[in-house]
């Protein structure tokens, strides 16, 4: 489970007195910790719902850098960078696009989808397929160009 490598990530952090690290370390135990709580149970999270939180933390401080940069706040936008650093790794390492559309292709072939109108289904089995391996936005961009 990620969250125990988390917990002792950042015991080590402490140690090395590595800001940086441990302020991403704390953003995703806090997330954890949050998503645990919000589900109304003190149920585990399983480690694709683990991987789900870190590709959202990714995505919200990437958007967060995207800002900081265009208003020219390089300092801001240093923290969002080591927190995405941080963070991502923990994910799964992210296939190329070459891969993806290998993938999508294969998917659209076994499902004999024709047209866009079929975008849908084939969003759901490739997202389920390449679930923390690729970013949403570009499988939707490589089924779209495929389909269309």
């Amino acid at each position: 489970m990620i969250s125990t490598t988390i917990d002792q990530e950042i015991k080590q952090a402490m140690l090395a007195k590595d800001q940086a690290k441990l302020r991403g370390l704390r953003a995703i135990k806090a997330a954890f910790l949050l998503a645990k709580t919000e589900k109304g149970h003190a149920e585990e999270l399983t480690e694709d719902g683990e991987i789900k939180i870190l590709q959202k933390l990714v995505k919200q401080r990437k958007e967060s850098a995207a800002i900081y940069k265009e208003q020219g706040r390089e300092d801001l936008f240093t923290v969002e960078q080591e927190e995405i650093d941080v963070i991502s790794q923990f994910l799964p390492q992210q296939l190329d696009r070459a891969d993806i559309e290998k993938i999508v292709s294969r998917i659209i072939s076994e499902t004999g989808a024709t047209s866009v109108k079929e975008m849908g289904k084939i969003m759901g089995l490739a997202n389920k397929e390449l679930a923390g391996k690729a970013d949403g936005k570009l499988i939707g961009e490589i089924v779209k160009t495929q389909l269309g």
